[in-house]
């Protein structure tokens, strides 16, 4: 490029910006980042802030904005958001420094920073509560692998993921952003629509699993990765892709990484995207986290607590041992309510460690993040002294064990600095007085400057005469007399002349110096300057004894956030009256009084009804394995689906239940089919999804799998979608041998019942009164006899000539029915159209001497005994 014409500033400017074409490029500017060229325009209308211009090029204006650097972090949070990537560039140098090579000398800048969704750690860009996953996922031949790492708390963790498991596992994590091959965009592009990440190619000599392995050997310290477990090519080619893109996007200033943890398919329940959605885990499906099980069980007090609450929704667990170990702790926290509350209460002060850690790994940390850990490490020391003379269950046994030790960084971060630190080092003034007897030196020296200006000011003000005059401060004139320009000729005059040096005449000022104020504002600035540095070597030898111990530092966070999750679900537990499960290896999975926690809720808000429990029995040995559900719409089906679907995955997460008594046998995969929708960016109708979804669910359900299927073939016409819904619950009985909930309208099926060993009906039972509906939300074996669809219409209010109308069809055609399928279509025939013979509503039904009597009372001017009396007349008025 030609830079002849352009000014040295803009050369450096497109220099820089020609490494980073797809990044907006902040380009530091004193107290601004700024763009210019099309960044500008594209980042002015993201922030809708001004777009203004500065200078030419090429003969054009620039387009220029700017953002101010103090502020940045709020503009960072919107253009990522938005899915724009940042790259951050400073000033490596300070003007001083740059006019040492020269008068014209441009100050240096580089980026030192690339921003991306998935490489996010500033506190303001990031949900405290959630975790934010940059993945990558590698092909090995046949193989196929996916890494993912929170560079802000330091998880790593890989895994072995065949390509149809892709989508599953995605959905399970939710990364912002997914690292994939060079070329490779085309075939996975509409990941980012589905699940909301952020699509970035890598060369793919990142992930040559040859280099990624030397990569990963070099950051861990180790001649081979063996003594963290046995990784497959593939896995070692998608973790040192990660580690690639960190390199890239920090510029070789890599986060402290915990070791690589390998997963494995077979310790998690397996929950595809679509039953992750239909179920409302950790999204709902309006958006964002309000009506979700995460929301409605989250009850933890740290960040780190509701992070692990999080991970442990979406991957419940398939080990017996693991499930067990977690629902002793909750016994031991809801029996010990007293040591529980204790803990809440402490662990509410505990600060988000992990993050706090990561930052000062980064070096983007601050005092602040310094006084997180300590304060996050005294209370660790103190629940361990509270906690471990008990008798603990293994889990919390373990956790508490790991409180421990960090007496002498305490003891160090206590000493070193004041009790409520700034965020930044460049504030200056975290570090205690007494810690550093130097920096104490200087900063005596520093701050009897102040009151020395003060004294020098009453001398001027005494000399002069002029009681306005004052000592003032800024970046540019340093210390400088002030007076209004009425006493200009005065202080410009002989004898005041002779001491008072004139600097600057403004609109309503005029500015001196003396010889005497110069020299006191050079030891002063010394001072200051000299007590800044101190505290930044402070700061830099703190922060390095800090990251000695991020190891230990770490477990004790986990350790924090496994305490915290232990009482938090006890106080669920008790509060909402669940209960522990039994989870054992059988087949069994026996509710008994069941309640859905996230609708429960709701009522509970909303009205402060109260929920109708329910019985759910597929346990082989004692019922059917599949249950065929039918009853009217709005009666409550798709809420009993989805309650006995979270019942299994809430018990083997770890938690007690809400229900009054469960028995499940592990599950091995939770599958819904609830509710469909188009999608038409693949040009699928609301049908051809719904069979997409039911084919995985047949393809894939093994013995152990639950399955909850509601409404198959309803989207298609009547015979078709009944012959598809009967074949399926065939497939599932025969084939899949799986526990399932079937909700259907085509009762033709219930027949299936006395065919199939394995099949029973049951049904969501509803009471008719003078032709309305009233739903009981109970459910019973036994099949309902109708559908109740006119009687629903009617509730949603529909017009009442609508509905009269329905009727008479609806009868013309189940008395063509009963009939035959010819006479049928003669009675349909017959009916006179609606248009041109409007059916007149039903007459409503004349009020009866009950219903006036009911209507005649005020309870309120009712004496008991004048009551009892009404009672009686009531009951003489049931009877006629």
């Amino acid at each position: 490029m030609n830079t002849g014409t352009v000014t040295p500033m803009m050369a450096q400017y497109l220099e820089i910006k020609s490494g980073y074409p797809d990044a907006l490029l902040f380009y530091r500017m004193g107290d601004f980042y700024e763009l210019f060229f099309d960044d500008a325009v594209a980042a002015a209308e993201a922030l809708d802030i001004a777009l203004t211009k500065r200078g030419k090029h090429a003969g054009e204006d620039i387009p220029m904005c700017g953002v101010p650097f103090h502020a940045a972090e709020g503009y960072l949070l919107t253009l990522i958001r938005k899915g724009f990537r940042v790259a951050v560039g400073e000033q490596l140098e300070t003007p001083a420094e740059a006019k040492k090579r020269g008068n014209k000398s441009v100050v240096k800048r580089d980026v030192v920073r690339l921003v991306t969704p998935g490489t996010l750690t500033e506190e303001s860009l990031l949900e405290a509560r959630r975790h934010n996953y940059l993945a990558a996922f590698a092909e090995v031949r046949d193989n196929h692998a996916l890494a993912w790492v929170d560079i802000s708390t330091g998880a790593f963790h890989v895994m072995t993921v065949p390509l149809v498991r892709l989508g599953p596992e995605l959905a399970r994590l939710a990364p912002s952003e997914l690292l994939i091959a060079e070329g490779r965009e085309s075939e996975h592009r509409e990941l980012e629509a589905e699940f909301g990440l952020s699509l970035t190619e890598l060369a793919r000599a990142s992930f040559d699993s040859t280099g990624a392995e030397a990569r990963l050997c070099s950051l861990f310290g180790v001649s081979s990765l063996d003594a963290f477990g046995s990784f497959s090519r593939a896995e070692i080619s998608a973790m040192g892709a990660v580690i690639e893109y960190l390199h890239l996007t920090q510029k070789g200033n890599l986060p402290l990484l915990r070791k690589p943890v390998k997963e494995t398919e077979a310790r998690t329940v397996q929950i595809d995207a679509s039953t992750r959605r239909n179920l409302e885990l950790t999204h709902a499906l309006s958006g964002g986290r309000a009506g979700t099980l995460l929301a409605v069980m989250d009850r933890t007090v740290t960040a780190g607590g509701a992070r692990l609450l999080e991970r442990r929704i979406s991957s419940p667990s398939r080990v017996l041992d693991t499930i067990h170990a977690r629902l002793d702790a909750v016994d031991f926290a809801a029996a010990n309510q007293r040591i529980a509350g204790n803990i809440r209460d402490r662990l509410r002060a505990v600060p988000d460690l992990e993050r706090a850690l990561s930052r000062l790994s980064l070096d983007r940390g601050g005092p602040r993040d310094l006084a997180s850990v300590r304060n996050g490490l005294a209370e660790a020391s103190y629940l361990n002294s509270a906690l471990m003379d008990h008798d603990l269950p293994e889990l919390l046994k373990i956790a508490v064990k790991n409180l421990s030790g960090h007496e002498a960084l305490v003891s160090l971060l206590d000493e070193a600095l004041v009790a409520e630190p700034p965020m930044m080092v460049r504030d200056g003034g975290f570090i205690a007085q007494g810690y550093h007897s130097e920096l104490d030196d200087v900063r005596q020296l520093r701050d009897e400057g102040r009151s020395v200006v003060a004294r020098m000011q009453a001398q001027f003000v005494s000399d002069t005469g002029i009681s306005s005059l004052k000592i003032k401060h800024n970046n540019v004139l340093g210390y400088f007399i002030e007076t209004t320009t009425t006493h200009a000729e005065r202080m410009l005059s002989a004898p005041l002349s002779d001491t008072f040096i004139h600097r600057q005449t403004t609109a309503n000022q005029v500015r001196f110096t003396t010889v005497e104020l110069s020299e006191l504002e050079t030891k002063i600035l010394n001072a200051g300057n000299h007590a800044l540095e101190l505290e930044k070597q402070i700061y830099a030898s703190i922060r390095n004894a800090v990251l000695e111990n991020a190891g230990e530092i770490g477990a004790t966070s986990a350790a924090l956030a496994e305490l915290d999750l232990a009482a938090a679900l006890a106080d669920l537990a008790q509060s909402e009256n669940w209960v522990r499960p039994t989870v054992d290896n059988s087949r069994a999975f026996d509710i008994q009084g069941g309640r859905h926690p996230v609708v429960e809720r709701a009522l509970a808000q909303q009205s402060g009804a109260q929920f109708v429990a329910n019985d759910c029995n597929l346990s082989a040995d004692t019922s059917a394995a599949i249950w065929l559900l039918t009853g009217p719409n709005m009666a409550g089906k798709s809420t009993y689906l989805r309650q006995n679907a979270l019942m299994a995955l809430i018990a083997q997460m770890g938690s007690y239940v809400p229900a009054r008594s469960a028995h499940i046998g592990l599950v091995s995969q939770l599958f819904s089919r609830v509710g469909a929708s188009d999608d038409l960016a693949r040009g699928r109708s609301t049908f051809m999804v719904e069979m997409v979804e039911t084919a995985a669910i047949l393809n894939q359900a093994d013995d152990r799998a639950l399955v909850i299927l509601d409404e198959i073939g309803r989207g298609t016409a009547t015979y078709d979608g009944l012959s598809i819904a009967w074949a399926t619950l065939e497939h599932l009985h025969d084939v899949n041998r799986a526990r399932a909930l079937f909700a259907t309208h085509y009762h033709e099926m219930t027949a299936l019942a006395g065919k199939l060993d394995g099949v029973d009906n049951a049904t969501v039972t509803v009471k008719e009164w003078e032709g309305e509906v009233i739903f009981l939300h109970e459910v019973k074996k036994g099949a309902a006899d109708r559908s109740y669809g006119v009687q629903v219409a009617q509730l949603a209010g529909l017009p009442a000539a609508v509905i009269a109308r329905a009727r008479v069809v609806l009868e013309a055609l189940e008395k063509g029915e009963r009939e035959g399928g010819a006479k049928q279509k003669t009675l349909i025939d017959d009916l006179p159209l609606f248009a041109t013979a409007p059916t007149q509503p039903p007459a409503k039904a004349k009020p009866s001497a009950l219903d006036a009597l009911m209507g005649e009372i005020m309870p309120d001017d009712l004496s008991p005994r004048e009551a009892l009396e009404l009672i009686y007349k009531l009951k003489e008025a049931a009877k006629s």
